[in-house]
């Protein structure tokens, strides 16, 4: 997993909700942790784009519900810096489920822009992504 050249802001915490924006048969994941996360002792738990997460399934499939999944995080509504000065936020949170911890996508489509940040990190996301902004 390559370091980012961004600044990203951690929109997302421990506890929040997040669309499912594959075709893997999830469609609101509960964001349960934050893999390879640092904070101090006691704190809530964020991240950003691009962040690997551990998360429930509540609402999808029969087979896929209440079921814990890994993903990542492809969009966030909070804005964030890029070292070339632009400000980037989405519409909504989302994040695409994974079938490995090795970043290789559980769908085979993903529905709606990724952020650049999580192509350079993840290029096996980026290969079923439309979008990349």
């Amino acid at each position: 997993m390559k370091a980012l050249k961004a600044n990203i802001t951690k929109g997302i915490q421990k506890g929040s909700y997040v669309l499912a924006c594959d075709n893997s048969g999830a469609k609101i994941l509960f964001v349960m942790s934050f893999k390879r996360a640092k904070t101090v002792k006691g704190r809530n738990l964020s991240g950003g784009v691009g962040d690997h997460i551990v998360a429930s399934v509540r609402k999808g499939n029969p087979e896929m519900r209440k079921k814990v999944v890994s993903a990542i995080i492809v969009r966030q509504k909070k804005e964030y810096r890029r070292s070339d000065g632009t400000r980037v936020k989405f519409e909504d949170n989302a994040a695409v489920v994974l079938k490995d911890d090795k970043g290789n996508p559980k769908g085979t489509l993903i529905k709606g822009p990724i952020a650049k940040e999580v192509s350079q990190r993840w290029p096996a996301v980026t290969k079923i992504a439309k979008l990349v902004v």
